[in-house]
C-alpha cells in the first residue's frame, strides 16, 4: 500500500485527526507486540511447570529419566510443528526453575531476551542484565554484546558488597559522576586484529567511526559533542580528544586516549581542560564537568599521588581491545568481597 503525505493546504482539524490516529495505531502495535511477547512468556513458563512437576512425580522421571525432554520434542513437533526443539524445551523447564513465580517476570522482554538471560548462571549477574536491559531498552543483540563484555562483573570491580547486591537488583541507576565510569572499558567492536600496533588518532577515529557501539559502552545518558574539541589558553591552543554530554549528569564529559601507561602530566592536563570547561563552556544549568582518562595501562600509586587533593570528577580507566576473561574478572570480584567481610 503507498504512503501519502498529508497535503500541507488540508484544515489543521484535519490534521490533527489524522496525527490523533497514527499516534494511537502506533502505540496500539507497540502495545500489541508487548501483549504477545507476555502471552508466549507465560506459555512457556506454563509448560516448564508442566515439565518440572512431571518429573517431580518419581516413577514417570525413572522410566524416562534424562530422555524426557527428546521423548517431548518428537511427539510435540509432530502435533505442533517446529518450536519444541529439546533446546527450547529446556529453556522453558529452565524459566521456571529461575523465575519460580511467574509474576517475577518482565512484560517488557521478550522471549529471545529471557532465552539469553537463562543462559547465566549466576543470580546476581542474570538480575542485573535483566533490570539493565529494562533500563536502557537493548536489543537481544546490544544484551549479548554486554554480557560477552563482562558489563557486571566489570562494573562490580569497582563497587562494595552493598553496592553489588545494589546494582544486581535495580540494574545502573546513574545518579552521580561515580556511576557513569567504569573501572574497564572494552572496545572488542573496534575488531582490531592482534598483534596491534594502533596510534592514538587512528584508536579515536576507529571509535568515532563505530559510535554507536562505543556509546553502548559508555552507557546511558551519554550524547556526542565533538572530536579533537579546540580551547584557547594564553593563544596556545588545546584539544580535547572527544567531548560527550550525559543528559541525565547535565554535564560535559570529556576523555583524553593514552595507547601507553598514563603519565602524571596527563593527569594535570585533564584537570586543566576540565577547568576551562567548567569556566568558558558551562551553562548556569551545567554542573561541573567530568573527566576521563582512557589509558592502556595504569599504575595505581602513581594515579592516587598525582590526583591528590584534584577533582574528585577526574577519573583514570583502563581499556582493552579484546573481550576480558570472564573467569579472572570474577576471581577478582569475589576475592575483593571476601576481603570487606
Amino acid at each position: 500500500m503507498d504512503i501519502q503525505i498529508i497535503k500541507e493546504d488540508a484544515p489543521k482539524p484535519y490534521q490533527d485527526l489524522v496525527s490523533q490516529i497514527s499516534d494511537t495505531f502506533v502505540f496500539g502495535q507497540a502495545r500489541a507486540v508487548m501483549a504477545v511477547h507476555s502471552y508466549l512468556i507465560e506459555t512457556y513458563w506454563k509448560i516448564g511447570q508442566y515439565i518440572v512437576e512431571y518429573e517431580q512425580q518419581g516413577k514417570e522421571k525413572a522410566v524416562y529419566g534424562s530422555a524426557l525432554l527428546e521423548s517431548l520434542s518428537r511427539d510435540l513437533k509432530s502435533l505442533h510443528g517446529k518450536g519444541f526443539s529439546r533446546s527450547n524445551l529446556n529453556y522453558m523447564r529452565l524459566l521456571y526453575i529461575r523465575y519460580p513465580i511467574c509474576e517475577m517476570l518482565s512484560h517488557k522482554l521478550s522471549w529471545s531476551h529471557y532465552f539469553e538471560l537463562l543462559k547465566i548462571d549466576d543470580g546476581l549477574e542474570r538480575s542485573f542484565y535483566e533490570q539493565q536491559t529494562q533500563l536502557e531498552n537493548w536489543s537481544v543483540a546490544e544484551l549479548k554484546r554486554q554480557k560477552d563484555s563482562a558489563l557486571f562483573l566489570r562494573l562490580a570491580l569497582s563497587k562494595e558488597k552493598e553496592k553489588v547486591l545494589e546494582l544486581a537488583k535495580h540494574g545502573q541507576i546513574v545518579k552521580s559522576p561515580e556511576d557513569v565510569v567504569k573501572d574497564l572499558y572494552v572496545f572488542d567492536f573496534l575488531k582490531i586484529p592482534e598483534p596491534y600496533n594502533v596510534s592514538e588518532t587512528e584508536l579515536e577515529a576507529r571509535l568515532i567511526d563505530n559510535l554507536q557501539s562505543f556509546l553502548l559502552e559508555l552507557g546511558k545518558g551519554f550524547t556526542f559533542v565533538g572530536r579533537q574539541y579546540r580551547m584557547m589558553l594564553n593563544n596556545t591552543p588545546y584539544r580535547v580528544d572527544l567531548v560527550f554530554y550525559h543528559r541525565i549528569l547535565r554535564c560535559f564529559v570529556l576523555i583524553d586516549l593514552k595507547i601507553k601507561e598514563v603519565k602524571h602530566n596527563d593527569i594535570g592536563q585533564m584537570n586543566m581542560y576540565m577547568g576551562y570547561f567548567d569556566k568558558e563552556e558551562n551553562t548556569e544549568s551545567d554542573n561541573p564537568p567530568i573527566g576521563i582518562i582512557l589509558s592502556k595501562e595504569k599504575d595505581e600509586l602513581l594515579v592516587e599521588y598525582a590526583t591528590y587533593g584534584m577533582n574528585s570528577q577526574l577519573f583514570v580507566s583502563k581499556y582493552q581491545l579484546y573481550l576480558p576473561t570472564k573467569e579472572e574478572l570474577e576471581r577478582l570480584m569475589n576475592h575483593q568481597l571476601k576481603s570487606e567481610e
